[in-house]
């Protein structure tokens, strides 16, 4: 099964579902009904929402499993929260370093995080 489109991809306006029917009983329901926000999501960016879900959150074990660092990991997080809407769009750090010490200060990630960030070159 597929899931809907969001977006009209010839003007890129939002779309609406005008006929849902079940497979079973073949009832059929028409008017207007509007896709949720989960669904715009792409198939990969569920899948990485189901897994968060599955582990209830723990991102250490999402790391485990994904075989990804706890940056990674965050990040992918982050972007689909600000896909939904969910999380304002941080600006891009001018000075990586000054950042990362202001994400330590806070608590928001542990040295071993802030090293393997310097390490891999990653964008947070």
């Amino acid at each position: 099964m597929s899931h809907p489109l969001p977006r009209c991809p010839i003007c890129g306006n939002e779309m609406i579902i005008k006929k849902l029917e079940c497979p079973n009983c073949k009832i059929t329901i028409e008017g207007e009904f509007w896709v949720n926000r989960l669904a715009s999501l792409p198939q990969e960016e569920l899948e990485f929402l189901e897994l968060f879900l599955k582990t209830r959150g723990n991102v250490k074990e999402m790391e485990r499993i994904l075989k990804l660092s706890y940056p990674t990991v965050r990040s992918k997080l982050d972007n689909i929260l600000k896909k939904l809407g969910l999380l304002e769009e941080e600006e891009e750090p001018k000075d990586k370093v000054k950042w990362i010490i202001n994400k330590l200060e806070k608590g928001e990630i542990t040295v071993q995080d802030a090293l393997k960030i310097l390490e891999e070159g990653e964008n947070v």
